[in-house]
């Protein structure tokens, strides 16, 4: 069981062990089993590793992310320059059809719009700009549409559920419709019902994957 000091000194911990971080960059607040991560970082990748190392700790059931990036002067780009940047970082990636994306930029906030076939190419779209300088974050509006057009199959879901190391399957229930799946039930941490929902959208055919899978973890809060 945990308490939220517990929780607390859990995720902070996780933060330290991250080489590209600093520890008194990121505050650490837990109510509840929810993380709000607060502070100031100077790139978007570390926005990126602290949520990542924050949602992998056993009782976060939400990461609330309210950290700000302050580039240094010198490090700070033009919009002209940051699109030519992501352009050229989408290009280069393979699993990602750049043809099927536009992207926006805003005061160095990129908008990814379009429609691609796979989950995993609207998130290869995202991490291929985590590394470009000046960008302060990303909004991912591509949406899904499978060429796939045989009907979604509930058992080849349910069967790579029960082959993940991580996730208790049996405790997970399926449901699909036309090209939706549905995830109910209850998981141990953030970072299971984000596992199951990633199987999910691997499967062929998916448009969309609803997952209203519940964190069962035990707290020891104190009221």
């Amino acid at each position: 069981m945990k308490s939220n000091e517990q929780l607390q000194k859990d995720v902070m911990d996780a933060l330290k062990w991250e080489p590209q971080l600093h520890a008194a960059e990121i505050g650490v607040i837990v109510h509840d089993g929810i993380v709000t991560l607060t502070g100031t970082v100077n790139a978007y990748n570390k926005k990126i590793a602290a949520e990542a190392a924050a949602k992998e700790v056993a009782g976060v059931k939400a990461v609330v992310e309210k950290i700000d990036i302050n580039y240094p002067y010198s490090a700070i780009k033009p919009d002209e320059e940051i699109a030519a940047n992501v352009l050229k970082s989408l290009q280069n990636h393979w699993n990602v059809p750049d043809d099927k994306i536009t992207i926006e930029v805003d005061d160095a906030w990129i908008t990814l719009n379009g429609e691609v076939n796979w989950n995993y190419q609207k998130e290869a779209a995202k991490h291929a700009i985590e590394n470009i300088p000046g960008v302060k974050g990303v909004f991912n509006h591509i949406t899904i549409k499978s060429a796939h057009k045989s009907e979604l199959e509930k058992k080849v879901i349910e069967n790579a559920l029960h082959r993940h190391w991580a996730i208790n399957a049996d405790d997970i229930r399926v449901t699909v419709q036309s090209n939706k799946v549905t995830l109910d039930g209850t998981v141990t941490s953030l970072y299971q019902k984000e596992e199951a929902e990633k199987i999910a959208w691997k499967t062929p055919g998916v448009w969309f994957v609803d997952n209203n899978l519940v964190i069962d973890y035990k707290y020891d809060f104190v009221e």
